[in-house]
């Protein structure tokens, strides 16, 4: 048997990071309804049973679920290795595993930064190379991470958060470039706050950014980035008035972007 006859014996899944809470689960719910056979990456496996028993019951597909820390540099390379001995391979790869911190960057906890780069950039990064030659080879599926409206500028007091997220939004729409002539898809999703307990989590609540945006729930950033995925769109805004803020962060300059982004993101 030949390697191209080998591939198509592997059964296809959708592999999606960060399953079980927020963008995460609810792109989960979409793909399930649309008969993908799903991998969830999360680091809880009660949570991940809980969700895979929900959507076997709900829309009578195979789950696989795979408790991993993506902070720790060995984890791409677990869960490529368990997606082998099952005989699969990843059609789709759904990044939406991250972390944020909120405050003076020279007061973050050291261990708490770096896990936060080795979460939104490192293991993303992994992901993506792992799995995107497989993709090219067969001239199918593809990628969508999810970045965030952070993307565009600076951000004093999310710095690093701000930083990583920039970095998605470059990498992504580069391998957009690299891969479409191929047949497969590379999108990301730069959405503004989303009603999760994301930004509860990093004592960010009271920031004027989330009292004075406009908050969006995941169910509808999940649906507007599925569906734009779907229809070809490498770079996606949910919502119109996160549209019009993201082209304003793009033109204005720094110097009046950077305190602005200051003032809204300083802890309250």
């Amino acid at each position: 048997m030949n390697k191209q006859e080998q591939q198509e014996d592997l059964a296809p899944v959708t592999l999606i990071t960060g399953a079980t809470h927020g963008i995460g689960r609810q792109l989960a719910l979409l793909a399930a309804r649309d008969g993908h056979r799903l991998w969830l990456v999360a680091r809880s496996p009660s949570e991940l049973a809980f969700l895979a028993e929900e959507l076997r019951e709900r829309f009578s597909v195979t789950v696989d679920i795979q408790a991993v820390d993506l902070s720790r540099r060995e984890s791409g390379q677990q869960i490529a290795a368990r997606i082998a001995a099952a005989k699969c391979h990843v059609r789709y790869l759904i990044n939406c595993a991250g972390s944020g911190l909120s405050g003076p960057f020279a007061a973050h906890d050291h261990e708490a930064l770096l896990r936060l780069t080795e979460l939104n950039v490192r293991s993303l990064t992994d992901l993506c190379r792992l799995f995107l030659p497989g993709m090219l080879a067969r001239r199918e599926g593809g990628i969508l991470n999810i970045a965030s409206l952070g993307g565009f500028v600076p951000g004093p007091h999310q710095a690093a958060y701000y930083a990583s997220k920039a970095y998605v939004l470059s990498l992504s729409r580069a391998l957009a470039y690299e891969a479409w002539p191929k047949g497969v898809r590379v999108a990301v999703v730069a959405p503004g706050p989303v009603r999760t307990d994301f930004h509860d989590n990093m004592g960010a609540v009271r920031s004027y950014y989330y009292r004075l945006l406009p908050v969006l729930s995941p169910q509808y950033v999940a649906w507007v980035s599925y569906v734009m995925f779907k229809l070809g769109r490498r770079l996606i805004v949910p919502g119109i008035s996160n549209l019009v803020f993201a082209l304003l962060l793009s033109f204005l300059p720094g110097f009046v972007t950077i305190p602005i982004m200051g003032w809204l993101l300083k802890r309250r």
